[in-house]
């Protein structure tokens, strides 16, 4: 029982540290776009119309790809990143949310099933057409994974998060919300 219990809990923890190894690589990012933000919107300590158009793209597109590359260049290197950058941006566009789930669910796929695709073709192509062959077929998975980030997986993040949003404000709204803070076992826990 004890052994199930900590292997469960390094399953977790090894989750959680692959889900960290997209985001912490591109920490810069996500603190320009907080700098940014706090600065220059239009409650900023400087309001500037013009720097705060930065905003929102960088939130919907640069954050949510960032991700996505970095997913995919962990399963599968640059050529996996790539093709988790063509994903995520299918899942982007099919949603009005920031994606950063769905660029955490699209960019690890991505490079898998590129990582996939190259073993299988592996030592099967002619010298001289390997370089074409990488290229056309990230372009076309790639290509192929975005539409169905944009027609399936970005509706249905959408969803999830619309959902979460009601769960959150419900829990806020029904005064519920400290019954889910940690509990201390003492003064100075």
């Amino acid at each position: 029982m004890a052994k199930e219990k900590a292997s469960g809990r390094q399953g977790i923890q090894k989750f959680g540290n692959f889900l960290s190894s997209m985001v912490l690589p591109n920490i810069g990012a996500f603190i320009a776009w907080g700098l940014i933000t706090a600065l220059f919107i239009p409650d900023g300590w400087w309001p500037n119309k013009a720097i705060a158009e930065l905003v929102g793209p960088m939130v919907n597109y640069l954050l949510p790809l960032l991700i996505g590359f970095s997913g995919g260049k962990i399963v599968h290197g640059h050529r996996g990143g790539v093709v988790g950058a063509i994903a995520t941006m299918g899942v982007i566009v099919g949603s009005d949310v920031p994606m950063f789930l769905g660029a955490m669910i699209m960019g690890p796929l991505a490079g898998y099933l590129m990582k996939k695709f190259d073993a299988l073709i592996e030592g099967k192509i002619k010298s001289g057409l390997e370089m074409l062959v990488n290229n056309f077929s990230a372009g076309i998975l790639g290509g192929i994974l975005a539409v169905i980030g944009l027609k399936g997986v970005g509706p249905v993040m959408a969803a999830l998060n619309n959902t979460l949003a009601s769960a959150v404000d419900w829990i806020v709204n029904a005064n519920l919300l400290p019954s889910f803070r940690k509990p201390t076992f003492g003064r100075w826990c």
